[in-house]
């Protein structure tokens, strides 16, 4: 079982002014997975909080799987990508790629999304969308595939070929 954290990256709902849907959505998803939830917040539209969030979860917490929920459009404040890219070693292009690919097959709008995904340390963190219902469709398409990523970050298996 691996430990994750889930960010929501919000205005209205760091505040109080919305409820968050999508941090809930994700980490059901995330737990139904067999994850253990051990971190979850909400956070305004503001990279360098974002930024702080994503290391205490890596080099803090050592939380092996921080996934983020909000931030990834094209409004001036949605800078996520941005404060992921700036704390990550290493860019993993291909699960971002996935989710739009898989969120092509629902809605064209699926181009616009700016979602990023990297590795901090041993960490990987991935940028969801905001909405509930995107947000778990593009979990989904990446979800499967991110415990053998977590076994070879980790060190749980030395052989991809294995």
């Amino acid at each position: 079982m691996y430990t994750a954290a889930v960010i929501t990256v919000s205005d209205k709902g760091s505040t109080g002014e919305r409820e968050d849907l999508g941090g809930p959505a994700v980490s059901a998803m995330l737990e139904d997975a067999g994850y253990d939830v051990v971190y979850n917040t909400i956070i305004p539209d503001e990279q360098n909080f974002i930024e702080q969030e994503l290391i205490k979860c890596a080099d803090a917490l050592d939380i092996a799987l921080v996934a983020t929920t909000g931030g990834t459009g094209f409004a001036l404040r949605d800078v996520t990508p941005e404060a992921t890219i700036a704390v990550c070693n290493r860019l993993t292009p291909g699960i971002p790629e996935a989710m739009r690919a898989e969120s092509l097959k629902i809605t064209n709008r699926a181009i616009l999304a700016r979602q990023q995904a990297g590795i901090r340390g041993k960490t990987l963190i991935i940028n969801l969308p905001g909405s509930p219902k995107a947000a778990k469709e593009n979990l989904g398409a990446v979800l499967p595939a991110l415990e053998h990523g977590l076994e070879m970050l980790r060190g749980a298996k030395r052989d991809c070929a294995v």
